[in-house]
């Protein structure tokens, strides 16, 4: 799905014996036709993964860069597998690193049962710029959910990339999730930060495309 020109959601649906889940890895055009993609997703998510880039005309000789928006299992799990097959560098925010790169325990879940690790070759922090055929990918950390939690956000696309800071349902938000978001008030925060931003679509990892603004993320925040 193209949510703006240059900017796409690759939605991925796996089916588990109690339940099926869709989860929206992001992707975003660089200048010369490749990719930054936001989120690898679960390690046995990798080949679905493959087929979304491919319903966009690409597939992971397109990534240049691999940009992981927190650690959690869903979003860094199929990381290794995905910056293998792509030939491409690992950036997570610096707080997030090191369960990425397993000198942590993630901060969810049994440890026992982690994602294989991978190395974060580029550590980023709120305020990173990436050059991208959409205009400049502006990072935004969004801490709560996790610590290095981050958002990015699209000016010139005026979309919002929220990864987990948010989750939506038929097309609303609905804000974190409080079962999976350790430090609510953190997160809350957060809200207000991406609050003071200027865009017209939200992609959140769960639940999808939601058309809404900044005045309905601050309601959220409320």
């Amino acid at each position: 799905m193209e949510l703006a020109p240059g900017v796409y959601s690759f939605p991925v649906t796996v089916s588990y014996p109690n339940r099926t889940l869709t989860i929206n890895p992001a992707g975003v055009e660089t200048p010369d036709g490749g990719l930054v993609l936001l989120d690898a997703g679960f390690p046995d998510t990798v080949d679905l993964l493959e087929d979304a880039l491919a319903e966009e005309g690409f597939d992971y000789d397109d990534v240049e860069y691999l940009l992981l928006t927190h650690q959690d299992g869903d979003h860094a799990g199929g990381a290794v597998e995905v910056a293998e097959r792509a030939d491409a560098p690992v950036f997570a925010h610096r707080d997030d690193a090191p369960a990425i790169e397993g000198a942590a325990d993630p901060i969810k879940g049994d440890p026992s049962d982690r994602y294989d690790p991978v190395p974060v070759d580029v550590q980023v922090v709120d305020g990173v710029e990436i050059r991208t055929a959409a205009g400049p990918l502006q990072v935004v950390a969004t801490p709560g959910h996790t610590p290095g939690h981050i958002s990015c956000y699209l000016p010139d696309a005026g979309v919002l990339l929220a990864a987990d800071a948010s989750v939506a349902e038929d097309g609303e938000l609905l804000g974190p999730n409080e079962r999976f978001t350790p430090d609510m008030e953190r997160a809350l925060d957060s809200l207000d930060t991406l609050a003071d931003l200027a865009f017209t679509d939200v992609l959140c990892f769960h639940g999808g495309h939601a058309e809404a603004g900044p005045e309905d993320v601050a309601a959220l925040a409320e």
